[in-house]
């Protein structure tokens, strides 16, 4: 199989995929005609990838500039980050904190103390340590127990 390019009497080319078998030739598709030599060479990638589409063709070269392409826009996107954040599960744990309408209780430990068991339930003392070294937040451990007091009392 091949694609043709066939020019008509009337001035306009016609790009056609062909079958060549037992000798004969074969119209399987016409992809389009005209007489512009730009819309012509459209017509023509648009036939190749037609016939990769249906026929499984693969392009070596293609796939690997597509991956050469690849990796150097991620090396680009890499060398331009100028930070990075750690805290994504808090941002989105925040949202979540907002939506289910805790945040009408105006109390900062009480959303620390969230986020941080939902993102690592472990102990208050891990807690503590927890938020500190992920969220760069100084919560002294004697305020967890006391807010925890405060929490049974109500």
């Amino acid at each position: 199989m091949f694609i043709r390019r066939k020019h008509n009497p009337s001035g306009v080319v016609s790009v056609q995929i062909i079958d060549k078998s037992s000798g004969k030739y074969r119209v399987l598709k016409t992809i389009g005609s005209s007489s512009d030599s730009i819309e012509v060479e459209k017509l023509y990638h648009e036939g190749k990838k037609w016939l990769d589409e249906h026929f499984g063709n693969r392009d070596m070269f293609r796939e690997h500039n597509q991956q050469v392409e690849e990796e150097q826009t991620v090396r680009y996107l890499i060398s331009n980050i100028e930070n990075i954040l750690l805290n994504g599960t808090q941002i989105i744990l925040n949202k979540v904190f907002e939506l289910t309408g805790f945040n009408r209780i105006d109390d900062k430990i009480l959303r620390d103390l969230v986020v941080a068991r939902i993102c690592q339930p472990r102990s208050k003392v891990a807690t503590v340590d927890y938020l500190k070294s992920h969220f760069d937040q100084e919560v002294e451990l004697h305020r967890i127990y006391r807010y925890l007091d405060k929490l049974r009392d109500t």
